[in-house]
């Protein structure tokens, strides 16, 4: 009776740890200090619409009506995610955001992490804690605590940008992100 107790007991434990542990979605070994660029995609708190609604109308095919944009009108904390996003630069020089949206429940970033220069010499960006985690985690915690409701789910999604051609496929992907809104992974059903 004993034996069959603690086999249980493992058992439970064996599931209880796999639940809550969470599988990383980083490359093993990759400093994410270094210089490069990064896609970023960061998710509202249980994936509400938080930030904002999409408008605008892009299959007016009327050339006497204006054609609206689709972009997304954001609500008061896309306001205050938008400042802190604009915020990034002068807070890090060495990071740039040369390009973003924010839709109603998700963020998009091309990040690019650049040297630091010290007393002229250049070089490589501090190891001791990523760049890009320390970004975003400001990112998150500043537009936070400004909102005073929680706004974010738990980590981000990045892609390590590999050369040209992947930087202007995700630029692409950012810029046309409203248009696309009702075939994107983060649309409700």
């Amino acid at each position: 009776m004993r034996i069959i107790i603690v086999i249980i007991c493992k058992i439970n434990l064996r599931a209880c740890m796999d639940y809550r542990s969470r599988k990383s979605n980083r490359i093993p070994e990759y400093d994410y200090s270094q210089v490069g660029a990064y896609f970023v995609t960061i998710c509202s708190h249980n994936r509400k619409h938080i930030f904002g609604n999409i408008v605008g109308d892009a299959a007016c095919k009327d050339a006497k009506h204006p054609v609206s944009v689709p972009h997304c009108e954001l609500s008061k904390h896309g306001k205050i995610v938008n400042k802190y996003i604009n915020n990034i630069s002068t807070a890090n020089p060495n990071v740039s955001v040369d390009c973003y949206v924010i839709m109603p429940n998700h963020v998009h970033l091309l990040l690019c992490i650049h040297r630091q220069h010290n007393n002229g010499t250049p070089r490589a960006a501090s190891p001791t804690k990523s760049v890009l985690a320390k970004t975003i985690n400001a990112l998150k915690g500043l537009a936070t605590k400004e909102a005073g409701v929680p706004l974010w789910q738990r980590s981000f999604h990045e892609h390590v940008v590999r050369d040209e051609k992947d930087y202007l496929r995700i630029w692409q992907y950012i810029e046309n992100n409203p248009h696309n809104w009702h075939n994107d992974e983060y649309y409700p059903q």
